[in-house]
């Protein structure tokens, strides 16, 4: 709730003009039954075509400055709408790049996207409710005011009967949130499923996977589907129950305000204005039922947003960072690796998992074996059963958070001349050493910004890197070169190509320290060589590391390590590796045979 509360705060100046257009919109049916009635008490039943002339064009004036405001009101509503929906896009976007690798091992994809997008779109419907709602609560106090001063007992009668309807309705509420809680979480693994199905694709595609998990993602869209059903079924109810009560209290006044018509209380005209003040009065409490409902569901996209944007990086930043020193060797102290400056060391392990784990140490990233804990819990859990299971899930959350923060704390174990990763700024790290491993990102835009997407390159440079990753027919198959579009995680392109793209991005860089992992995994024998030449040539002076058990790139290595058992066991020139060290051999000539086995033509 204090989450809604700063939202609506945060543009408390639109929303209070929201409000004020609100009211000025509402004009018509606050005033205008009151016109109407002097209408024809002072020029129907008085018989003065004066007075009726005067009132009707005073209604007449009221009705376009309600229909001009109203136009203005759509206009300010949307805009508070679409604030509210960007600016939690950009929270979660600023909270994605703050924590970086940390927030997917955190929190499943799903539901992430889920916050982004469908629960943003809530706290947009809220605000324009909001403002709407406001309006409504000042034009009843007119109404009231109005009222009040002709016949005390409707007056009183129309005051308390908004408040009455809410709390009638109430015990449907906690249903509906209830459905609607449970449509959002299917929803959210829904979106999670898809994110997992269209980033391995291709994979599926190769082990014929495809139908198994079509059905999967078919019968959890009809479990979406009927969630949906059920959450519409309570939305009818609260609805109906608001159009039956606003019918109720609407009879419940034309009655009374009739009895006191033929008692004499009331002239004609008034009865009239009472008339169209009880139908007009539906308007302000349907909204305030509106307002009910969008708060139940902000609340139920607001639990999970706060979940995600509570989250704070693991890492603390040293008082006084101390400086990374230039042309100094980097050391791991958990495996003994150690990386000359200037050389091209390459690292070969059995499990591809370790040398992957090293290179995420060397960039001081957290590299963790756990899966990241979903808020969501068994939809058919309730009460007591699912508030405990959310309990356990929050636990668990925080216990990783935990973790994470200690396994990032103190000495890191990773220096780069005498200085640990972890006294330098997080900043100066990432500046000078770059990590690129098969999990880096293609995203969408032309082919220039997918290379160069800071635009610091001469042209000359980035054919350069482009040419180093043998990335040349990628450029060529583009329509339009440099400014060709590319589609989101490069769907375009084959696993080689975008592979030897993401290359070429590491390369273009250009950092003091370049650790690539498994850089040429998806390429064939032919491109992998011509790589593994120009590579050298392209970082040559420069400190490069790759993971890798290719020959092709091994034998242009200055120095290969073997990696085993967590520690570097051996090291060596690939030749000397090749030839007194039986563990590596194995490794090597296992590696040779996975390449004679043809690769599905993938490039």
């Amino acid at each position: 709730m204090r989450f809604l509360v700063w939202m609506v705060r945060q543009q408390a100046d639109i929303v209070a003009a929201g409000a004020a257009v609100a009211v000025l919109w509402m004009m018509p049916g606050t005033l205008g039954p009151f016109l109407i009635g002097r209408a024809v008490d002072q020029g129907i039943t008085g018989h003065s075509a004066s007075s009726l002339i005067f009132w009707a064009v005073i209604l007449l004036a009221v009705i376009i400055v309600g229909a001009g405001f109203g136009i203005l009101g759509h206009t300010w509503v949307v805009r508070s709408w679409l604030l509210a929906l960007y600016r939690t896009t950009k929270l979660v976007a600023r909270k994605t790049g703050q924590l970086g690798h940390v927030l997917p091992q955190r929190t499943p994809t799903g539901e992430v996207l889920s916050v982004s997008s469908s629960d943003s779109d809530q706290f947009g419907a809220l605000t324009e409710v909001f403002s709407r709602a406001v309006g409504s609560l000042v034009a009843f106090l007119i109404v009231a005011g109005i009222v009040i001063s002709t016949s005390p007992l409707l007056g009183v009668l129309v005051l308390i009967a908004a408040p009455v309807l809410l709390l009638a309705a109430l015990p449907l509420l906690r249903p509906l949130q209830r459905r609607q809680a449970i449509e959002r979480n299917r929803s959210s693994k829904l979106t999670s499923m898809a994110t997992d199905i269209v980033a391995g694709l291709r994979i599926l595609r190769g082990v014929g996977g495809e139908r198994t998990f079509g059905e999967n993602y078919a019968e959890q869209s009809q479990s979406v589907r009927r969630a949906g059903v059920a959450a519409g079924v309570w939305q009818a109810v609260t609805d109906a129950t608001s159009v039956l009560f606003s019918g109720l209290f609407l009879v419940g006044l034309t009655w009374l305000g009739a009895l006191e018509v033929v008692s004499g209380e009331l002239t004609v005209g008034q009865l009239v204005s009472f008339f169209g003040y009880a139908l007009f009065m539906v308007t302000p409490i349907r909204t305030f039922f509106e307002l009910a409902q969008k708060t139940v569901r902000a609340l139920v996209s607001a639990a999970k947003t706060v979940a995600v944007l509570e989250q704070e990086p693991p890492w603390s930043e040293p008082v006084e960072p101390a400086s990374l020193p230039l042309g100094s060797p980097i050391v791991d102290e958990r495996t003994g690796f150690r990386a000359e400056p200037g050389e091209l060391t390459m690292v070969v392990s059995a499990l591809p998992d370790a040398s992957a784990a090293l290179a995420d140490r060397l960039g001081r990233y957290l590299a963790v074996d756990h899966e990241p804990v979903s808020m969501e819990v068994d939809d058919k859990l309730k009460g007591r059963a699912a508030r405990r299971a959310r309990a356990e899930r929050e636990l668990q959350r925080r216990r990783l958070i935990e973790t994470d923060r200690e396994l990032a704390g103190g000495r890191w174990g990773v220096r780069i001349g005498d200085v640990d990763l972890a006294d330098a700024s997080l900043e100066a790290v990432r500046r000078l050493v770059l990590v690129s491993d098969t999990s880096s990102m293609v995203f969408a835009g032309t082919l220039q910004e997918a290379v160069d997407p800071h635009a610091r390159l001469t042209l000359e440079q980035a054919e350069r890197a482009m040419r180093t990753a043998a990335a040349e027919d990628v450029y060529e198959a583009m329509p339009g070169g440099w400014q060709g579009r590319l589609d989101e995680r490069g769907r375009g392109l084959s696993g080689g190509q975008r592979q030897r793209l993401v290359l070429a991005r590491a390369l273009a860089v250009d950092p003091e320290i370049l650790v690539l992992v498994e850089p040429t995994s998806a390429v064939d024998a032919h491109t992998e060589a011509m790589i593994a030449e120009r590579l050298t040539e392209h970082r040559r002076g420069r400190t490069t590391v790759v993971t890798t058990a290719s020959p092709l790139l091994l034998h242009h290595a200055d120095r290969v390590v073997l990696l085993a058992d967590g520690e570097i066991v051996a090291t060596g020139t690939h030749d000397q590796l090749l030839a007194g060290e039986p563990r590596y051999q194995r490794v090597v000539n296992r590696a040779m045979d996975d390449e004679e086995v043809p690769a599905g033509g993938a490039r």
